[in-house]
């Protein structure tokens, strides 16, 4: 390790962040630029910077997801030396740091040689010291020609078939080139023919269009320049962690976030290890949980990264019975006919759900080589037990596509020798939606880990689990979330555009269920996956209040736009305005064909489409170059202002004063109204952050930034002045009593927000509604100043200046 520049500083008896600052590094934004934003963040009042992947990454990173040294902090960012400078001065200013952890996965970089493991693999094969890193089934592939039985590893990095690219091959110095790529060679192969030469490798080059069906190594989701880790193995956790688990015994890191930890063999194991080597460190996971699913009870984690936060947060802000008219809406947009509500099952999102999973397991599905790795497993028992016999290939792998089409969570969590959990066994048995069918019934029992152990069993209960999260992963989110957007808000990771809307009910009974079970996991409303920013989501929420006008607002966008080519980009088109408005032409264009591109409808990043693209492209720049156009859609967003502010102020408050721990993502302390990555993975001012902060608490009517950089430094500072007491729910008495949403914690603080303002505005504004305070001494206004008595207080003037307030009695 790089001795520090000055010493550790004794880690604080409390490791529980009061808040966490997401800051993405970057090479445009490294540990030194970090570094230098510090005094500013402590001002903001967060306890803790949390940041994403340290360790070093491919060249270029814009996100450093793609490991390929787990020895060294990443010299892109500045390297151990410059880790350490920002420890030391997060810690003068009373803030500590906690990093983003990958252990799923590694780079399969160009040039290979990048990650020294994997390279040692591809020349050395199976008897490599480090073929135990890396999930690759060596029986999927014929091996070298004088070794065909032990496998090898298919590489799919060439533009076409081998023979149409041969010729682009060339050896030297020992290394086998192909455009970037450079492969090791197998000892004693160097002066061969060149086809001998390939025959004798211990991997085989590729076409790219092969890894669908014929990869066999394990990828992050479909990423084929991701090869998956055995962090299972001690041995591999030892390696991959030394680093950050040196560093966090030094003091310079306190803590770590989880990236996808449903990619893991054993995740309870990996996170009890963790725990083990740390001591005990706050750690949470990305876990993402579907409808009413719990985090698992017996993972030693504070909770999740908090997309199931968000999911509530959103659905309180939004109008149930408007959004369902707005669904009812987009399909009368897209295919005629009357305007139905669209909330009653078999609801289209769910649907389009179901489809999006089917076709990544489908025989010329993105996963169709993760199936057939499944159905080798079975076959391989059924040889071996003839009780499991004579299930045909092609019956097992359509046993296997409908299981995980159906399976309606991210994945099971059975481990070999256990009893499946029952949350496990629902889940089965609702994929399996009451099949007798044989096939399916075995593939069932074997998921769960029913049939007893041996070693191609234990793989498979293994190995389904992982290919159900990545199905899940990429079949909704990646998928169907881009091909149903009735409201494109809703449609976030963890999200459910089937069930919009959250009555205040639902959401006072799981802040109190998270204040029980997982009081210290985060809560998030933007983070750099999130496909919207919260505030961009906050415009899209009011449309859901509006759902008639709206729609007819975008019919007559439309027209004046002339003739489309497809209603359903078109209704995307005019959300995506809305969302991010001003948008630049290009930020525009990048969102909506990554969008076309993930729906896979029309053009897919696979197989592209030039001509459709083209059509969406001009689309989307004639909207800058409209004369009429342009005017409307400024007049829109200005009309939904006022009703988007309230959105924005309620969502920050919430989030801040919930139970949890708040990760404010970079530049979301004032109004952020960013797309999908790249778009909301920029670098911040923070320069200028800095000085806005220092007067925003400066009265300055119709300055939502300094609104909402006012609140969120309050509430900040609220948060570290000491631990919010119980969450209790407080009713509003009144005509209007549905629009306020307000809760104590414990007995010196009070959260009030407005919710549905559109609504609230129609009806008359607050009219006779009032909200009791708790009795005692006068409650004040973190947010104005302003003091109120204990009792019965008038809505209408506790919420005169700002649609939220923050009470408290604290000193």
């Amino acid at each position: 390790m790089t001795p520090a520049a000055e010493p550790a500083q004794p880690r604080p008896a409390a490791t529980v962040p009061s808040s966490t600052y997401r800051l993405q590094l970057q090479p445009g934004f490294t540990l030194r630029d970090a570094t230098a934003a510090v005094p500013y963040l402590a001002a903001l009042g967060v306890s803790h910077l949390h940041l994403s992947p340290l360790l070093e990454a491919v060249p270029g990173s814009t996100h450093g997801y793609d490991t390929v040294d787990h020895t060294r902090i990443s010299e892109q960012l500045g390297g151990e030396p410059a880790l350490r400078e920002l420890a030391a001065a997060a810690h003068r200013h009373g803030l500590r740091l906690i990093a983003d952890v990958v252990p799923n996965h590694m780079a399969v970089p160009a040039p290979e040689r990048l990650n020294r493991p994997l390279w040692q693999v591809l020349r050395d094969g199976p008897d490599s010291p480090y073929a135990r890193w890396f999930d690759i089934d060596w029986t999927a592939q014929p091996g070298p020609a004088d070794a065909p039985a032990r496998g090898r590893v298919l590489l799919p990095l060439l533009g076409d078939r081998l023979g149409a690219v041969l010729h682009e091959f060339t050896v030297d110095a020992g290394v086998l080139r192909y455009h970037e790529h450079e492969l090791p060679l197998r000892p004693g192969t160097e002066e061969l023919p060149l086809p001998e030469l390939l025959a004798r490798q211990w991997y085989r080059p590729a076409w790219w269009r092969l890894a669908r069906t014929e990869l066999n190594y394990r990828r992050f989701f479909t990423v084929n320049e991701l090869i998956a880790l055995r962090a299972e193995d001690p041995e591999v956790f030892a390696a991959t962690h030394a680093v950050l688990l040196a560093l966090h015994a030094d003091g310079v890191l306190d803590g770590f976030r989880i990236d996808h930890p449903d990619g893991l063999a054993d995740p309870r194991g990996y996170l009890r290890r963790l725990a083990g080597a740390t001591g005990g460190a706050y750690v949470v996971v990305e876990k993402i949980l579907t409808g009413e699913e719990r985090l698992p009870e017996d993972w030693p984690v504070a909770g999740t990264t908090g997309y199931d936060a968000l999911r509530r947060i959103d659905g309180v802000l939004t109008d149930h019975a408007g959004a369902c008219r707005l669904a009812g809406a987009y399909e009368s947009f897209r295919h005629g006919g009357p305007v139905r509500d669209l909330c009653a099952d078999p609801h289209p999102a769910i649907a389009a759900a179901r489809r999006g999973r089917a076709d990544m397991t489908g025989p010329d599905g993105e996963l169709a080589a993760e199936v057939e790795r499944l159905a080798r497993i079975a076959l391989r028992i059924g040889t071996a037990e003839p009780a499991h016999a004579d299930h045909s290939p092609a019956r097992l792998r359509a046993a296997l596509g409908r299981l995980l089409t159906g399976y309606p969570a991210y994945r099971p969590y059975t481990r070999p020798g256990e009893p499946p959990p029952p949350a496990s066994e629902d889940q089965l048995r609702a994929a399996l939606d009451g099949s007798a069918d044989p096939t399916d019934r075995l593939v069932a029992a074997l998921a769960l880990g029913e049939l007893g152990r041996g070693a191609d069993k234990d793989e498979f209960c293994v190995r389904f689990a992982q290919t159900a999260a990545a199905v899940a992963a990429k079949g909704v989110e990646d998928t169907a979330f881009y091909r149903w957007n009735a409201l494109p808000g809703l449609n976030e990771v963890g999200g459910e555009p089937a069930r919009p809307g959250l009555h205040p009910a639902e959401f006072h009974d799981w802040c109190r269920r998270q204040e029980r079970a997982w009081p210290h996991g985060m809560t998030v409303l933007s983070t750099h996956d999130t496909k919207r920013s919260a505030d961009a989501r906050a415009r899209l929420s009011v449309l859901a209040e509006r759902p008639d006008a709206w729609a007819a607002e975008a019919a007559a966008w439309s027209t004046a736009a002339g003739p489309g080519f497809d209603r359903d980009a078109d209704w995307l088109l005019w959300h995506t305005l809305v969302a991010a408005w001003p948008v630049t032409p290009d930020r525009l264009v990048t969102a909506l064909l990554k969008a076309a591109r993930e729906a896979k409808l029309h053009t897919s990043w696979t197989t592209p489409d030039a001509r459709y693209e083209r059509a969406l492209e001009q689309r989307a720049r004639s909207v800058h170059g409209h004369p009429g156009l342009l005017p409307r859609i400024e007049g829109a967003v200005h009309a939904l202002a006022p009703y988007a502010r309230a959105n924005t102020l309620a969502a920050a408050l919430l989030h801040l004063t919930v139970p949890g721990v708040p990760d404010l993502y970079q530049g979301s302390e004032e109004p952020l109204y960013t797309l999908v990555d790249p778009d909301n993975r920029g670098v911040v001012d923070f320069g200028a952050l800095a000085v806005r902060l220092t007067d925003a608490a400066a009265p300055r009517p119709g300055d939502l930034a300094r609104e909402k950089l006012h609140l969120t430094a309050t509430a900040l500072h609220l948060r570290r002045s000491g631990p919010f007491g119980r969450y209790r729910p407080l009713a509003a008495v009144g005509l209007s009593a549905d629009h306020l949403l307000a809760f104590a914690r414990g007995e010196d603080v009070i959260t009030a927000v407005t919710r549905l303002p559109y609504g609230l505005e129609r009806a008359g504004g607050w009219r006779d509604t009032v909200l009791e305070l708790p009795a005692g001494a006068p409650w004040t206004d973190g947010l104005t100043g302003r003091s109120f008595p204990a009792g019965a207080v008038p809505v209408a003037e506790l919420l005169a200046a700002l649609p939220v307030a923050l009470l408290t009695r604290r000193g």
